[in-house]
């Protein structure tokens, strides 16, 4: 073999080292090494933010007034400038955040949920829920958490919505009915200590609903209507725009059923009487809920009289009446905390339930923790189920027994 053989052979021995060496990476193999190495700077960027401001959102400038897309292109739509807020001062998570951000990301690694939740660029699990936070927290758009975080709004919402599918699934363990000696010592007087060996039954939780507004699905306008209806349907809300979101809380504002419909379904509780029924054992002896008109009566469920009252219809109304304040207050506080529920725009109905379901879960996780909210209260709106409401005959007669017995103590003094 000769010299320029060798240097041939020599030559085609380093290209081959080389072409080996230098393989274009596989699509997979690409997309893992630029996820870690996008997911190296981010941390290190909001850990160095973190350290350096003591607030994560200071130094966050005005949110922009322009129409700002929530969610990625397609079906979910983009906000109006109206319903875009910059950044509330003192949101109740903000000072709290860094105990709030450290329980709730142990609750989500005990219970089994992956380190890392969705999106090319991933983030550490106690910035998901930072950022889940800030979403929840305050009514601003994707673009200005896109900023703060410096993730692309695409990755924000799988996120976020990985975020609140995983917090759904803590529902049981955190929104949980009392049982056994847990539903005794959470009982609490009607009227007055002193009336509990009258026959007269302790209460257990104050059941109600609110509303949650969200952004009407496109295409539930009928585009064959006349025009007097479309102009009906712009005076009257569609009920799918808003979901029904039914509660049971306890003394102490703390959930203990939890239940989200679409607007059209006026159910009214039925759903949790029947249960109820079902299983006596969920309810203590001599124990009762309470609740507004609107709601089925039943023997488990008290609710006030309507119409033509008298001194004893009255009083028993009375009576129940300073019971409802629980329930709007816990309602008051939910949504003081996560404004977000002020107006969601999703028009995808399962999407927004997780949402306001995630609320709810955290709700009761800030109590767990001693940070409870304080916000305004709000009064339960009335809503009547279609048909009206079904009679219970033995709901009729436990209510009338009691308001009896409250009347006869009234006149005695003993109320």
């Amino acid at each position: 073999m000769d010299v320029g053989e060798c240097v041939v052979s020599a030559g085609r021995a380093v290209l081959d080292m080389a072409q080996r060496e230098w393989q274009p990476l596989s699509p997979g193999e690409l997309e893992q090494r630029l996820d870690q190495a996008v997911e190296e700077v981010l941390e290190a960027e909001l850990m160095a933010r973190l350290d350096a401001e003591p607030s994560p959102t200071r130094g966050c400038g005005r949110a922009p007034r322009s129409p700002v897309c929530v969610e990625p292109r397609g079906p979910q739509g983009c906000i109006s400038p109206a319903e875009e807020e910059t950044p509330e001062p003192g949101a109740p998570w903000e000072s709290e955040s860094g105990a709030a951000v450290k329980h709730i990301t142990g609750l989500l690694q005990s219970s089994g949920s992956r380190a890392r939740l969705a999106g090319r660029a991933r983030l550490s699990l106690s910035h998901t829920v930072l950022l889940s936070l800030a979403l929840l927290s305050e009514r601003v758009s994707y673009r200005s958490v896109s900023r703060r975080f410096h993730l692309e709004k695409g990755n924000i919402h799988r996120i976020f919505f990985s975020f609140c599918e995983r917090l759904n699934a803590l529902e049981e363990k955190h929104i949980r009915w009392p049982v056994g000696r847990e539903a005794e010592e959470s009982l609490f007087p009607l009227c007055s200590p002193e009336m509990d060996q009258q026959g007269v039954p302790r209460v257990l939780a104050v059941l109600g609903r609110t509303r949650v507004p969200i952004r009407l699905p496109i295409g539930k306008h009928d585009v064959e209507s006349t025009v007097p209806e479309v102009k009906r349907m712009k005076k009257e809300a569609h009920p799918d725009s808003w979901l029904n979101l039914q509660l049971a809380c306890d003394r102490r504002g703390r959930f203990l059923h939890c239940s989200v419909s679409k607007g059209s379904d006026t159910d009214g509780g039925g759903a949790l009487r029947d249960k109820l029924k079902q299983r006596p054992e969920l309810m203590p002896p001599g124990s009762c809920l309470v609740a507004r008109g609107g709601h089925p009566l039943s023997a488990r469920v008290l609710t006030p009289y309507s119409g033509s009252l008298g001194p004893r219809e009255e009083l028993f109304n009375k009576v129940l009446e300073e019971h409802f304040h629980i329930l709007d207050q816990a309602v008051g506080n939910l949504k003081a905390r996560f404004k977000r529920l002020r107006y969601l725009d999703i028009a995808n109905y399962e999407r927004a339930r997780a949402v306001v379901l995630t609320a709810c879960v955290l709700h009761n996780v800030f109590l767990d923790i001693g940070q409870g909210a304080q916000g305004d209260v709000e009064e339960e709106e009335a809503i009547t189920p279609q048909g009206g409401l079904e009679t219970d005959d033995e709901g009729l007669q436990r209510r009338d027994s009691i308001s009896d017995l409250l009347f006869q103590m009234f006149d005695s003094g003993s109320v």
